[in-house]
């Protein structure tokens, strides 16, 4: 036993102090990617909390507070439209109990008149424009936006009729595949893979791994973004349990794993950008700022544009 400890207490040291060296240096392994855009602000389903969601007018207004980056939302209606939805029943959105799926795109109703934020509950949002609209739409008015393109199914027809309209457009470089499912960011990847991708699920989870036994420095990553929600935030606007007990652990259990500087740093000087969502009050903007994240998405940007006017430091990269 002695032996074995007089070995393996200096590999383990050895191994620890490595790690730490390559966590702090990442180019040393890896090349830095140079991003083709930094997303610092990000509106979430357009800006969905000043204007109804997904639609020209809230996109159009975030546009006018510099956004970097609108979150978006994709289905297929009956004859094959890509339709940006949230919802795949439109009774929240429209007040119809129908699937976007079994409608025609022309026969798509109306938005309702006022949409609750979901991420700042109790607080609704307005607008004049209260048309659904397809992604052709967003990418002939918004030419140079960025863009991610959330998807809930792995719908093959969907993936490539996305693919095709990016490629038509020319934004490969600036639309991003966004999906909690592996499987379904599998597709997206092998469909297009100049297109960027952001971490899916399992992969934060494979992540978070890798940093906490001191392999991350010496793995490839292949995604170009970490959107993820602040843990903070659990309990207060978002409520991914129906049981308060489970909600509670869970923002113990998240903060107390993802809110690390030195891991959020390691993966900027990777190139890969963090940006944590849905953020809708000051309060949230400092912490994820603080943290280093590069950006934030919020269903407020002119609130998130006040903020970032009268905060133009850097955010700290300590540890």
């Amino acid at each position: 036993m002695s032996s074995l400890l007089y070995y393996a207490l200096p590999a383990l040291g050895g191994y620890t102090v490595l790690s730490f060296f390559f966590l702090r240096r990442p180019w040393l392994l890896h090349a830095p990617r140079e991003p083709a855009f930094r997303c610092q602000l990000a509106a979430h389903r357009g800006g969905s909390g000043e204007r109804l969601e997904h639609t020209i007018e809230a996109m159009e207004n975030a546009t006018a507070q510099r956004s970097d980056l609108f979150e978006l939302d994709c289905l297929l209606s009956r004859d094959g439209q890509v339709v940006v939805s949230h919802d795949e029943n439109l009774f929240r959105q429209c007040g119809l109990n129908k699937n976007v799926g079994d409608i025609d795109f022309e026969d798509l109703p109306l938005y309702r008149e006022k949409l609750e934020v979901y991420f700042s509950p109790g607080q609704f949002a307005r607008g004049s424009d209260r048309k659904m609209i397809r992604l052709e739409e967003v990418f002939q008015r918004f030419p140079r936006t960025p863009v991610s393109l959330e998807l809930k199914s792995g719908d093959e027809e969907l993936i490539n009729k996305i693919v095709t309209l990016v490629k038509r457009f020319d934004r490969s470089e600036i639309t991003i595949w966004a999906s909690e499912k592996n499987s379904v960011m599998k597709k997206c990847h092998a469909a297009n893979p100049e297109m960027p991708m952001s971490f899916t699920t399992i992969r934060v989870v494979w992540l978070l791994f890798l940093y906490y036994v001191g392999l991350l420095p010496f793995f490839t990553l292949p995604e170009r973004f970490l959107l993820c929600f602040l843990p903070t935030i659990i309990n207060r606007t978002y409520f991914p349990f129906s049981c308060s007990a489970l909600n509670r652990l869970a923002a113990a259990i998240t903060k107390s794993l993802i809110m690390r500087k030195s891991l959020i740093r390691h993966l900027e000087e990777r190139g890969i950008q963090v940006v944590f969502w849905c953020l809708n009050e000051e309060s949230d903007f400092e912490v994820a700022y603080g943290l280093g994240a590069t950006g934030v998405m919020t269903d407020y940007p002119t609130a998130l544009r006040h903020y970032l006017d009268n905060h133009p430091q850097q955010p700290d990269r300590g540890n």
